[in-house]
């Protein structure tokens, strides 16, 4: 644990200390430190407040100022349950005990009159802890489960200096300004709705705007690689994803499967009740993701006419990845090494059963649109098209003005036992990716753990201009889905050889992209991507023909234009234009009128002066075709 870790896990101990000298009936589960800060989940009938987070702050300073030391105390296993009992806290902690392998230790820290299960370690004193901050609170259900009790949890940051805090509080509160649910609904640009249900993101008109925008420029860039558009539908037969490995190492993210209306038909004149059929049918799903007999387990229904579960669920399952589609299209006809690589790309939906506490906005949701592509190719072509695909994700980070990123390469574990095919295979696709890493010429990390199932990649981590990162482009080799799949190619020895596959999407998901996008620029899109480029402000009535002729020739030449015909004061209609952020906005006076001229303001330079209405529409098409970012967002 680094020093800085250190005092974010010694002030989750001091937060949970203060906790209880305030609220004694207060019952606490867990408070780790994260990358950010720190938090502690806790059990309290009292709902906690702004005002009980002053309180507990205050408090928490308190216990800093007494210097208290952290002691460290290792018990028997047995001794450890009795003495969680004896501090009144066995409603939670004797879970974690339980977790806990029966070949580690088992330690209890103390400060002052508070001890907690934990494994440490901590700063020697409470007086090392010099610059922290609570944030907020929120609900968080008992291990991530939503079937458990949702429990409190208060967050918290410190660091180790007063200034680190500072400017990371500074970043707190851009981030709030910036936030993407904020300015979504500012801005009109998606909506989620309870009805819809959470996780399924409406995009309204003009955020649709931004995703067309985006779509036409990747696929611009597709059809130079030599890409070719599919379509694939949205479910498919559950027997797909078994056979691609995604059912099961993805179960416990995917929705239930579909079974066919006639099984369903079937349970249903042997007289089996919905709810009953509903959990039967999701405890059969269970043992099939899991790689069970569905026979060893229980019946679905004490009736021998009932069909074996096996069939019964080899219905149908809402798409979780556009991978296997992908390769029934590649396999959908014979092809020659004189073919490859095939080059198949997809705006897919796919959809994955998020808990309801980890969906946020647009970044965090249970239908997504990814902008897929699946390279088929030989081995010796492996390095070259793994070098498309890295300059195609960096065209698109450098175009939108995220250009200080970061490249992970993502590496199986050699210990765990969620990677599925032969190690041969997998030293071949971490060694190209390995190397096409190095061809970007940048420094880049190596990440065991952070592989698919099926293969390793290559990340880029993009930090946004006020410091955050995120996790958007992203490229994969994979030499075991065609094994999976049997596919192969006919080589020029006349033999037939298996292909390897490359999965990329730069965008990665256009949700999460989108709202990434609404963050980055605070709403302020650039002009290529703005739902509404240009608006017109008329003066007055006098100037409405030719300001009216001026919004014509702008929507014939493709502009996203519109005429604020409102009676309200210039002024007015300036700072509706500002509020709703649109790059340009033309005034239109008597004189204007006259000269066939516009004044343009726009919100980069502000007043840029008057201009032929001709040449600001050449100049206008000019900076719309090349992308180009506002003269104040040029720098990163």
């Amino acid at each position: 644990m680094t020093p800085l870790e250190e005092i974010r896990h010694s002030c989750s101990h001091v937060l949970a200390s203060a906790v209880l000298r305030l609220f004694p009936d207060a019952k606490l589960d867990i408070g780790p430190p994260t990358d950010t800060g720190f938090y502690y989940d806790l059990d309290l009938d009292h709902k906690l407040s702004a005002e009980d987070l002053v309180r507990i702050e205050d408090e928490m300073r308190k216990i800093v100022k007494e210097n208290q030391a952290f002691v460290r105390k290792e018990v028997p296993r047995d001794e450890a349950a009795a003495l969680i009992r004896q501090l009144g806290q066995e409603r939670y902690k004797l879970g974690r005990l339980a977790d806990i392998p029966e070949n580690e230790a088992i330690t209890f820290y103390t400060n002052g009159d508070f001890t907690d299960l934990c494994g440490g370690p901590h700063v020697r004193y409470t007086s090392k802890l010099k610059a922290f901050k609570l944030l907020s609170i929120a609900g968080a259900y008992h291990r991530g489960n939503e079937k458990n009790k949702q429990l409190q949890r208060i967050y918290g940051t410190a660091f180790e200096t007063k200034e680190e805090l500072a400017a990371h509080l500074e970043r707190l509160e851009q981030a709030r300004a910036r936030d993407h649910r904020k300015l979504g609904k500012e801005l009109k640009l998606f909506h989620i709705d309870e009805e819809v249900g959470q996780g399924l993101v409406l995009w309204l008109p003009k955020g649709a705007v931004i995703r067309q925008e985006l779509q036409n420029f990747i696929s611009e860039e597709l059809r130079k690689q030599g890409y070719s558009q599919v379509f694939t539908p949205h479910i498919g037969k559950l027997s797909l994803y078994k056979t691609s490995g995604h059912f099961p190492y993805y179960k416990d993210s995917q929705f239930p499967a579909i079974a066919e209306p006639d099984a369903l038909a079937q349970l249903a004149d042997c007289g089996c009740s919905c709810a009953e059929l509903t959990a039967r049918l999701e405890g059969v799903s269970r043992q099939l993701a899991d790689g069970l007999n569905a026979r060893s387990g229980q019946t679905l229904i004490e009736d021998e006419r009932v069909m074996d579960p096996e069939r019964l669920l080899d219905g149908f399952l809402l798409k979780p990845m556009n991978c296997p589609h992908h390769i029934k299209i590649f396999a959908s006809q014979p092809h020659s090494y004189r073919d490859l690589p095939v080059r198949l790309a997809e705006f897919g939906t796919v959809y994955r059963w998020e808990q309801s506490g980890e969906l946020n906005g647009m970044t965090r949701v249970r239908a997504f649109t990814q902008d897929d592509a699946h390279i088929f190719c030989t081995e010796s072509q492996v390095a070259e098209e793994l070098i498309g695909c890295l300059a195609l994700v960096k065209t698109v980070l450098t175009t939108l003005g995220m250009g200080d990123y970061r490249v992970r390469v993502g590496l199986r574990d050699p210990d765990s036992g969620k990677y599925t095919g032969d190690a041969a295979h997998w030293d071949k696709a971490e060694e190209a990716c390995r190397q096409a890493a190095r061809s970007l010429g940048m420094p880049f990390t190596e990440e065991p753990g952070e592989a698919a199932f099926y293969g390793p990649k290559i990340d880029f981590v993009v930090k946004d201009v006020i410091g955050r990162e995120w996790q958007l482009g992203t490229v994969q080799v994979d030499y075991n889905l065609g094994v999976r799949f049997d596919l192969s190619y006919i080589g020029a020895d006349n033999q037939a050889h298996r292909p390897v596959l490359i999965h990329r999407a730069p965008f990665g998901s256009m949700e999460r992209f989108v709202g990434v996008l609404i963050e980055h620029f605070n709403g302020d899109f650039p002009l290529w991507l703005a739902p509404e480029q240009v608006r017109i402000l008329p003066i007055s009535d006098k100037v409405a023909d030719y300001s009216r002729a001026l919004l014509a020739k702008l929507r014939a030449a493709d502009i996203r234009a519109t005429l604020d015909e409102h009676s309200d004061k210039l002024g007015a209609k300036i700072r509706r234009a500002e509020l709703e952020k649109i790059p340009h906005t033309l005034v239109i006076g008597q004189k204007e009128a006259e000269q066939e001229s516009l004044s343009l303001r726009s919100r980069a330079l502000g007043d840029e002066g008057t201009l032929r209405a001709d040449d600001y529409l050449a100049r206008l098409k000019h900076e719309i075709a090349s992308r180009a970012l506002p003269p104040t967002r040029q720098q990163p």
